[in-house]
């Protein structure tokens, strides 16, 4: 009786080390498959007469940059919106980001008429920096407006139309006197 006890667990030792170097053999098989062949097993792709004139490379046709927007002084506040919107962008990423008078300058420097202009205070009434500063130029029946500061995020410009009193910011606004 001893000596069957033996056979009966040969057999299953025997079916581990099959199914286990069954198992090895199809991992190596998959892992074959996945790996890329070599440069000598890819065959290079053919050209014959009858697939017609080959394209070739136009080095001259290297990417440009978009043009940098200017003030189309005969065009409209949407015409104009991505000076406007550039020149916003540009002063906010400097140190001058939460002084009004910055934006003014330089949408003067960029062509806007400054007396079209208004702006917010930079301060609170108690001496605390704003936490939003608005600007604008009227543009005909139109605004530009830009909005920046801590409480605002990214700058925002928009176009809007003029309100009925004939400005384009609600409320008291900074004298531009200089």
């Amino acid at each position: 009786m001893p000596r069957d006890l033996p056979l009966r667990v040969r057999p299953a030792a025997r079916h581990r080390r099959v199914t286990g170097g069954m198992a090895a053999v199809v991992l190596a098989v998959a892992l074959t498959a996945c790996t890329p062949g070599s440069p000598e097993e890819t065959p290079a792709p053919t050209v014959t007469e009858s697939d017609g004139p080959q394209p070739t490379a136009d080095v001259s046709a290297a990417p440009t940059a978009e043009p940098e927007p200017t003030l189309v002084p005969e065009g409209t506040a949407t015409d104009n919106q991505p000076l406007f919107a550039s020149v916003t962008a540009a002063v906010w990423a400097s140190e001058s980001r939460v002084q009004g008078r910055a934006y003014i300058d330089a949408l003067t420097a960029a062509g806007f008429d400054k007396s079209a202009m208004q702006v917010t205070e930079d301060e609170t009434t108690v001496g605390n920096p704003a936490e939003s500063i608005q600007f604008s130029v009227r543009w005909g029946d139109e605004c530009l407006i830009g909005q920046v500061g801590p409480a605002t995020g990214d700058p925002v410009t928009a176009v809007v139309p003029v309100l009925a009193e004939g400005t384009c910011l609600v409320g008291a606004t900074r004298l531009i006197d200089w």
